[in-house]
């Protein structure tokens, strides 16, 4: 609801200042929307111009597509692009790397897409077409393209035959060519890989014609849903509809599925998130597209149970999904036989462990692919308040400022020493074998400005805040929208319309108002006598501005930013009597690196009472807002080899310290780190 709504004229223009203040609605109603509110932005259509995103994405350009590009095309760590030269018959040699290679190398040339849409460049450009010659050459003649597959069989290995190994990541891997190629004819107009990933989808269409359902093992990490989508949105082949329609339907006919890839029980039941989080949040999206496509409830229904099970009771506070390394699902079952070994994966209920977390950066990076489509469908602001958070802490978390290190996991505290010997380094390292997180973190930071708007017909939708610039056509006129902001580090958010018509042009600007918010301002300087306001609005939803919109109108919003100290339910054990700190969009953390030298981090408690003011610092971390307050040092005993002991008070004394965004913790070389902060005197 609006309150203190008023107009004050000033010269030519009338001023109307908005304040709302309402409580954040925790979910969106049970509603089947048919097909989709809104529509995507095309590739260099939106650009970042100052703050926060622009910086990641300069340093995208400039350090990450570089240092990507050379071990992409080079042979040091493993083969991508010479897997497809050997293939292809171009130089000898042996398939080499992960199965998912394949699908890993079209991920970063979709970040070369982006690059290319945003600063066009002739050598990239003849660059990514004898690329897509390469590719075209290393296909087989009935359209199959799986280079680990296509050169062993060509050495004469006999086992080498599609589809003979479920784990082999034919479909993830083609499913990435296909959303490839659709981006690049969306972008040149270009062929040439499009018709490589059509001869592939037509290979797939006579394939599975006759399969049998249990064929649909083959989808582990099942980007196919998506990526068959993005093929039908360009070419309009009903057949590509028709067939991932029939690879979501094989799912639920699988006799001996289980919860590791989603299909234990039909798609149709499912109400809970299970399973590997990367598998399981690229099922979501794609069955978020293809109800977009068709409108068919038995896509939609189990979408809304599923996301209000992650977001109230697996998702970590900064948007992270898959807390574990290993488990079982249905955990504790009393049907033994149904229980599924689960790794990478969503846990139980509430089972978000901080220390041993595995949040791995390409489930964070799902959960942005799920939440778009889920925005997409509906309109609704509460799923881009999800991006915006997994965005901006879980997946920029996963390079360092420099581009040339990576996180595969994310997690929320680590200690020196760690409780168990885990897996993956809690330090970026610049190579793991598992690469699959490294290019889709550049993919993801080159698409990132297509999240930040949305349009359809008349109505254009500021999704994401930050300096950037809008172009777009409103009744075949050109408009543009100039965004000037410090977001995510200042609530304040300057919006200038520019257009060339002679007099105005009528469209809604419908601005978000995220659920974190309180008291917003919105502030209209226009030379029309009034502009039209949605009533009804609320923090985590949009507020509708519509009217005839001169050139150089402009609209203030003002998002006040405190520091908000948060708790989590008390079913989350590990965080029972712990506190976080958030400030916006944006999770902060402890580094061991502000405190005292030879303390350590769980030597620390906080008062909720305690007050923390956020400063700027130019030379932190590339500028950067950090919270300063102050923390109690309790003076322990070591533990020496006990499990427990006698309790006794402890002294303690109270220390300043800063706290930084979570996303760039580990760029001060080693140290220890926690999100969640014990709960002191």
């Amino acid at each position: 609801m609006l309150s203190n709504l008023k107009r004050i004229s000033s010269g030519n223009f009338i001023i109307v200042l908005l304040t709302i203040s309402l409580a954040h609605p925790i979910f969106a109603d049970e509603k089947i929307v048919a097909f989709s509110v809104t529509s995507s932005t095309e590739p260099g259509q939106v650009h970042w111009t100052e703050g926060f995103l622009a910086e990641r994405w300069a340093c995208f350009k400039q350090k990450m597509f570089p240092t990507m590009k050379s071990l992409m095309e080079g042979i040091e760590k493993s083969h991508y692009l010479e897997n497809f030269k050997i293939a292809a018959g171009l130089v000898p040699g042996r398939s080499r790397g992960a199965p998912f290679n394949d699908g890993d190398f079209y991920k970063w040339m979709q970040s070369a897409i982006y690059l290319l849409a945003q600063s066009p460049d002739l050598e990239l450009e003849k660059d990514i077409d004898s690329i897509i010659e390469i590719i075209g050459k290393a296909q087989r003649e009935d359209g199959y393209l799986h280079t680990p597959v296509i050169i062993k069989s060509s050495q004469g290995d006999p086992e080498a035959v599609p589809f003979n190994n479920r784990h082999n990541f034919e479909l993830y891997n083609m499913g990435h060519l296909f959303t490839t190629a659709a981006l690049h004819y969306r972008l040149t107009g270009k062929r040439q890989l499009l018709d490589v990933a059509i001869k592939a989808a037509d290979f797939l269409d006579r394939t599975f014609q006759e399969a049998p359902p249990e064929a649909a093992r083959s989808s582990v990490c099942p980007s196919h849903y998506m990526g068959m989508i993005d093929l039908w949105r360009v070419t309009k082949d009903r057949k590509y509809l028709r067939l991932v329609e029939k690879f979501f339907k094989f799912r639920s006919l699988i006799s001996d599925g289980g919860d590791d890839n989603q299909d234990r029980i039909p798609f149709k039941d499912q109400r809970e998130a299970v399973g590997h989080a990367v598998r399981a949040n690229y099922l979501y999206a794609g069955a978020a597209d293809l109800y977009i496509e068709t409108g068919k409830s038995e896509y939609w229904q189990p979408l809304l149970p599923i996301w209000k099970n992650v977001i109230s009771k697996k998702m970590y506070i900064t948007g992270a999904c898959g807390a574990l390394y290993d488990g079982a699902s249905p955990d504790g079952s009393k049907k033994q036989r149904s229980i599924t070994r689960t790794h990478q994966a969503y846990g139980r209920n509430y089972q978000l462990p901080n220390t041993t977390a595995h949040n791995e950066t390409c489930a964070n990076i799902g959960n942005v692919l799920w939440n778009w489509r889920m925005f997409l469908a509906t309109g609704e602001a509460q799923f881009i308040d999800i991006l915006e958070l997994a965005l901006f802490n879980s997946v920029l978390s996963g390079v360092d400022l420099d581009g040339n290190k990576f996180f595969y996991t994310n997690p929320l505290r680590v200690t020196e020493p760690l409780p168990t010997p885990l897996r993956w380094s809690r330090s970026r390292v610049p190579y793991v074998s598992a690469f699959c997180c490294p290019p889709n973190v550049l993919r993801t930071i080159g698409e990132s400005s297509l999240y930040a708007y949305a349009q359809k017909k008349n109505t254009v939708w500021v999704n994401l805040y930050g300096g950037s610039k809008f172009s777009g056509k409103i009744g075949g006129q050109k408009i543009q929208i100039l965004q000037k902001t410090k977001y995510p580090w200042d609530g304040k958010v300057n919006l200038t319309i520019n257009h060339d018509a002679p007099d105005s042009i009528d469209f809604t600007l419908k601005l978000r108002i995220p659920g974190w918010s309180s008291n917003p301002q919105i502030q209209i300087s226009s030379k029309n006598p009034i502009q039209t306001i949605g009533t009804n609005q609320r923090p985590g939803s949009y507020v509708g501005i519509s009217g005839g919109w001169h050139n150089g109108d402009t609209i203030l919003l003002e998002l006040p930013m405190p520091a908000v100290i948060v708790e989590s339910h008390p079913l989350v054990e590990e965080n029972r009597n712990h506190v976080a700190l958030k400030r916006g969009p944006i999770v902060y953390c402890l580094e061991s690196s502000d405190l005292p030298k030879g303390t350590k981090i769980h030597d620390v408690k906080i008062s909720p009472e305690d007050r923390w003011v956020p400063k700027w610092e130019e030379n932190l971390l590339e500028g950067v807002i950090t919270l300063n307050g102050s923390l109690q040092i309790e003076f322990q005993d070591q533990w020496q080899n006990q499990l427990y002991r006698p309790y006794k008070p402890k002294d303690f004394k109270s220390v300043p310290v800063r706290l930084i965004p979570y996303a760039l913790w580990g760029n001060r070389g080693q140290s220890e780190m926690t999100v969640w902060i014990p709960i002191g005197n």
